[in-house]
């Protein structure tokens, strides 16, 4: 377990990490309700989700090295407090077209808190210790996705799907308070970056020409983006195609989490013991065999359980391989932490949203375009390790 010195900070970081998770999971269960309420199709409000992942993806470019030059802290209280007005100006949308473009900017607002948790992490703790740290403050952050789509789903039965926004911006309110409270800066003005354009294209440029900085990059944002291909169609397979309840719905997501914290404790516990390159190991062969499982159950007709279960396990080992690449790529880069996030959650964060895209422009009639979208990202993200990671 975290010691009780950093167990506050872990408690508070994992506030911070869950306002995104919040702001795509809460929402998910509502989904056709919106389409319904502005008039749309699924396509329209499935989109929404993949501006916001784009709006966060290209925030994450700004944020990353404008946190290694200014400090963490100023960078991090300005993004959690343009992400409440966003979700505010998201309530109050009259249209899709509208919702979409408040989507897009609370996505590029969320990016700062994703960027500077883990530069903050990082400039605190070492390469196992940021592994174990960067577990338990994920630890704290599942709780949101699994209680948001539970949430989202009894918020819209109740009260109609623009008061999701509402308490959105709520609970930014109150973290920005928080952080605003207790968290220290922690870069010092000596290790601080420069901001001027050609240093911070030579920041990412040294990081694009190196292979193994690359291959994590990449063997993250694959893995990731096989989960947001789930995250895009997952709504309206079980609702539209398997007949649940927006309420029933979020329970099936909550599943996921549960299984998600499961191996987020394991792999907390494990690291220092095994190594996070041996924990970025078991998490890939893990999801790539949930992967190749996963087409089986519903191209042979065995119901909605055949699905559920390996995506749980697809799902679950997310964290394992997100921290030990993070971890493997700002050990190598400490200097450049803000900086070197801020690349990898871009690319992390783009390609999710491409696939998000892609999905949301797939046919609805049939589970399978989802999952084999889910296992082509499982099978590259191992390929990415295998292929650029190692040592030859």
């Amino acid at each position: 377990m975290p010691s009780p010195a950093t167990l506050p900070l872990i408690i508070l970081l994992g506030a911070v990490s869950a306002l995104t998770p919040l702001a795509i999971d809460m929402y998910l269960p509502a989904m056709p309700a919106i389409a319904e309420s502005l008039n749309s199709d699924s396509h329209a409000v499935q989109a929404t989700l993949a501006v916001y992942t784009g709006g966060f993806a290209v925030g994450q470019l700004l944020f990353g090295p404008l946190s290694d030059a200014k400090g963490r802290r100023p960078v991090l209280l300005g993004g959690i407090l343009a992400f409440g007005l966003t979700a505010l100006i998201c309530a109050l949308a009259s249209g899709i077209e509208a919702l979409t473009l408040s989507r897009a900017a609370q996505g590029f607002a969320g990016a700062a808190s994703a960027v500077v948790v883990q530069a903050l992490v990082r400039d605190l703790f070492e390469r196992e210790d940021f592994a174990r740290t960067m577990a338990y403050i994920t630890l704290v952050m599942t709780i949101a996705p699994l209680a948001a789509p539970m949430i989202g789903g009894h918020l819209t039965h109740w009260f109609g799907w623009r008061s999701i926004f509402w308490v959105l911006a709520a609970v930014a309110l109150l973290v920005m308070l928080a952080c605003a409270w207790r968290l220290p800066e922690t870069l010092d003005p000596e290790r601080r970056q420069s901001l001027r354009l050609v240093a911070v294209l030579r920041s990412y440029l040294r990081l694009l020409t190196e292979r193994q900085a690359i291959g994590f990059m990449l063997c993250g944002a694959f893995s990731f983006a096989g989960m947001f291909a789930f995250l895009t169609g997952a709504s309206f397979i079980y609702i539209e195609l398997y007949g649940l309840s927006a309420q029933h719905t979020g329970y099936l997501f909550g599943v996921n989490v549960l299984t998600l914290m499961l191996f987020t404790t394991l792999n907390g516990k494990w690291v220092r013991r095994l190594g996070s390159q041996n924990m970025l190991r078991a998490g890939l062969f893990i999801q790539l065999t949930a992967g190749l499982l996963m087409p089986v159950g519903p191209s042979l007709g065995w119901g909605l359980w055949s699905l559920i279960v390996p995506i749980m396990f697809y799902v679950g080992v997310i964290s394992i391989i997100g921290s030990n690449t993070m971890a493997s790529l700002l050990t190598a880069h400490p200097n450049l932490a803000g900086t070197a996030s801020s690349l990898a959650g871009t690319l992390r964060f783009g390609l999710a949203a491409l696939i998000g895209a892609l999905v949301s422009a797939l046919p609805d009639s049939s589970p399978l375009y989802m999952i084999i979208m889910m296992s082509l990202c499982a099978l590259l993200s191992s390929l990415a390790y295998w292929g650029l990671c190692q040592r030859t």
